[in-house]
């Protein structure tokens, strides 16, 4: 894992070199910021600097994250055929972490739970965790240089792990690194984030997720600049908008046909978008919802002729060019409540036919106003 791989993020970069480079590195850091920002990416980049000596063998472990010297603490979940006496560890699922770490180190929970096998479990650190910890990093470094203990989410650590990953922290082996990769850390106990050097991490800046799209992703300028500012400095939501295209198409295409439907009140029409739309499933109906709260938001910024202020593809500007008059400051309270209902009316399971249906006769209304 290499500096190459971190997408932007040269001020953090060039801060935790510093600390090598003039002897003043801290023996636990936490490099805390918003999904996507890059700190795993960082995390691990920084803990192969820390390893490489420079020797070939060093090198080619390092590459492929398999170094005796990098451990990789993360959640995890209780499978069926755990004993009831187990407690989950890391090593559980060394395998599937490998797997996904080496697809690249920007990933989310979500992937992760899927990685394991428990999308509908809760990931935990547990205490069995802190008793692996404490074992490996009391063996001396294989390598004869720094021992790296990257710990992933530390604020999902029950309370028993974080206490003795606390005691670890305060008596630290000799040569340890501890290098924490924190999402939420006013989740942490106050007594671990007291004792660790905290480094946040910013979003992204757009420029360097656009380059990386045009380089790693190889697709045009014109798309890479628009994605990047969808992406709103998050490289996960980056790749999202390239993933899922061929669904943003078909949203758009049903907010375009109630737009128009609406305009032109044609009630029967409204009613088969509506059976359409009952047919999505909730979870995708929800998604719609989200969607077109997006886009009732960009065509009302559209209106100010500001490039900066909007975040749309080139279909979805094609449509606001002559739609985004409609949304005005009339109505784009109104039309934000009406998608917030449904939403909250499909989350508790009314019937999607009655709701979509009377979202789209309220549209007819909303429409007209000015």
């Amino acid at each position: 894992m290499h500096w190459d791989e971190v997408i932007g993020q040269k001020e953090v970069q060039e801060r935790l070199l510093q600390m090598v480079n003039e002897n003043r590195l801290p023996h636990a850091l936490m490099l805390c910021g918003p999904q996507g920002a890059g700190k795993m990416a960082l995390a691990t980049a920084f803990g192969c600097h820390l390893l490489d000596d420079g020797r070939p063998t060093s090198k080619a472990m390092l590459d492929k994250l398999e170094h005796p010297d990098l451990h990789f603490t993360y959640p995890t979940i209780k499978l069926p055929s755990m004993s009831a006496e187990h407690k989950p560890v890391s090593d559980d699922f060394a395998r599937e972490w490998h797997e996904m770490i080496m697809g690249g180190p920007y990933f989310t929970m979500d992937q992760w739970m899927q990685a394991m096998g428990g999308e509908n479990q809760q990931a935990i650190i547990t205490a069995g965790e802190s008793d692996d910890l404490v074992r490996k990093l009391s063996l001396k470094s294989s390598q004869g240089g720094y021992k790296v203990s990257i710990i992933w989410l530390p604020e999902r650590m029950n309370i028993e792990c974080a206490n003795k990953l606390l005691k670890l922290i305060e008596e630290p082996p000799l040569q340890t690194v501890f290098i924490m990769v924190c999402e939420e850390p006013d989740k942490l106990l106050e007594t671990i984030r007291s004792r660790v050097q905290r480094i946040d991490v910013k979003k992204t800046d757009n420029a360097s997720i656009e380059r990386a799209l045009i380089e790693r992703r190889g697709i045009s300028e014109d798309a890479a600049h628009r994605i990047s500012r969808l992406a709103n400095g998050n490289w996960l939501k980056a790749m999202d908008e390239l993933q899922v295209g061929s669904e943003n198409e078909q949203f758009l295409d049903m907010f375009i046909s109630l737009m128009r439907l609406a305009y032109q009140r044609k009630i029967k029409d409204l009613r088969k978008w509506s059976e359409v739309m009952a047919g999505f499933g909730r979870e995708k109906q929800k998604r719609w919802l989200n969607y077109f709260l997006r886009m009732a938001r960009e065509n009302f910024m559209y209106n100010f002729q500001q490039e900066e202020l909007t975040y749309m593809t080139q279909k979805e500007e094609d449509f606001a060019h002559n739609f985004a008059r409609f949304v005005n400051e009339g109505n784009i309270l109104a039309i934000n409540d009406l998608a917030n209902r449904a939403i909250r009316d499909i989350g508790q399971n009314a019937n999607a036919k009655i709701v979509f249906f009377d979202f789209a006769l309220q549209m007819i209304m909303l429409l007209l106003q000015k």
